[in-house]
Formats: C-alpha cells, sequence, structure tokens
C-alpha cells in the first residue's frame, strides 16, 4: 500500500533578484513498511526533499499525498495537525527543547495530542533505549548520542505510520553512529513504521530496503528496488 507519493515536485528558492531550483519535476512512491533512504552528495537537495515529503516544507510546483489525502495546499496550522499525528521527524541537529528535560521532551508531541498515555509511552522508550535513568537531565547534560535516542522517542511517541530521518548520525561519532542506526531500524520494526532517511552515508544505504539517489535536483534514473 503506498502510503506517500509526490507528483513532479519542484522547489525554487527566491533569494533578492537570484532564483536556484533545488528539486525539479521529481515523482517517487513509498509503501507502507519500507525503509527507503534518499541519497546524494552534499546540495543535491535531499534534505530539501525530505522536507516536503514530511510536510514541513511546501513544493513550489507539484503534490504531496499522504496516506491518500493531498497536502499540498493545507496551512500551516493544518500541516501541524498532520505532522504531529502521522509523522515523527529526527533532524541531524537534534532539535530538542532546551528548556525541558529528556522525559518532557519526548512526551511533548503526545501532549500536543492530549494523550493521556504520554507519560506511560515515554517511559516505555525511554526505557527501550537505555536512557530512563537520564529522564529528568536537560539537553546539555546528554550527549550527542543520547540527544538522539531522545530525540528518536520524541519521532515514535505518538505511533506515526510515517517516520522521517535527517542525516540522523551527522553530528556523531561511529560508535554512536551505529547504535542510532541500529536502534532506528529496530524500532522501525517494533512500531511498525515506514522509515525515509536522507544521508550521504554507503554504509546506512546498503541496509535499506530501497534508495533514491538524487544529483542535482533530479532523481538519478538508475534507481531501484532491491531485491
Amino acid at each position: 500500500m503506498v502510503i506517500l507519493e509526490a507528483r513532479n515536485i519542484s522547489r525554487t528558492y527566491t533569494i533578492g533578484e537570484r532564483e536556484t531550483q533545488v528539486l525539479k519535476d521529481i515523482s517517487l512512491t513509498i509503501n507502507a513498511g519500507e525503509f527507503v533512504v534518499i541519497a546524494g552528495s552534499s546540495g543535491s537537495g535531499k534534505s530539501t526533499l525530505l522536507s516536503i515529503l514530511s510536510g514541513l516544507d511546501q513544493p513550489t510546483s507539484g503534490r504531496i499525498f499522504l496516506s491518500g489525502q493531498d497536502i499540498t495546499d493545507l496551512n500551516e496550522d493544518q500541516l501541524a495537525e498532520v505532522r504531529n499525528q502521522t509523522t515523527g521527524f529526527v533532524f541531524q541537529a537534534f532539535h530538542l527543547i532546551p528548556s525541558l528535560n529528556a522525559l518532557e521532551n519526548v512526551t511533548f508531541p503526545a501532549e500536543l495530542s492530549h494523550d493521556p498515555q504520554a507519560y506511560k509511552k515515554a517511559e516505555t522508550l525511554l526505557k527501550r533505549v537505555g536512557l530512563w535513568e537520564r529522564k529528568t537531565h536537560f539537553p546539555s547534560q546528554l550527549s550527542g548520542g543520547e540527544k538522539q535516542r531522545v530525540a528518536l522517542c520524541r519521532a515514535l511517541i505518538n505511533s506515526p505510520p510515517l517516520v522521517f530521518a535527517d542525516e540522523p548520525t551527522g553530528n556523531l561519532d561511529s560508535k554512536n553512529s551505529s547504535e542510532i542506526v541500529r536502534l532506528l531500524l529496530e524500532m522501525q520494526h517494533e512500531w511498525n513504521t515506514t522509515l525515509v532517511m536522507a544521508t550521504h552515508s554507503l554504509e546506512i544505504a546498503e541496509r535499506a530496503e530501497r534508495m533514491i539517489s538524487l544529483r542535482d535536483g533530479r532523481i538519478e534514473p538508475d534507481y531501484s528496488q532491491r531485491t
């Protein structure tokens, strides 16, 4: 079943009188339960594509469908509701709220949804990634690997069918990178989610079920599903 579809997506940024086209006529589909990597060198457009697919940004032209719903023309409030209910996002730079401790950062999306089980779900997740004993620590008191594990828990707290990860190991050393990838893949299966990850790491890409390669804002014609 197709959970995400992009039709003829283009994205142009205008700075002063200069226009830069970052994405050029991108079309793709992603099936429920897949682990898909969007690969490409720096400047290829992979982070921009991930932002548009997840509803964090809007295309200049083209359409985005999430679980069959056209989300392209939704306003910011409507997009925020869709994101909170159906997607999770793990960023390279963590994006934890500095004034909240680990537990509060994880429960935050669930509390926005008025979920009475927010604390219990956060407890389960933090225990799963080995951070329950660090629940009262603030982001400034956590290592990079710990911050990313908190971010992963936050992304999963609402049991989203779709999780996006943008270079989630980019700020981590090799040991923590391996641990985060292991947790992402294990928890993808445990929580039965679709995982779409932007990365320049060929090692990570080789573990995906499918890789979509970008070059200069276009999908390279030889991308295919692995069998």
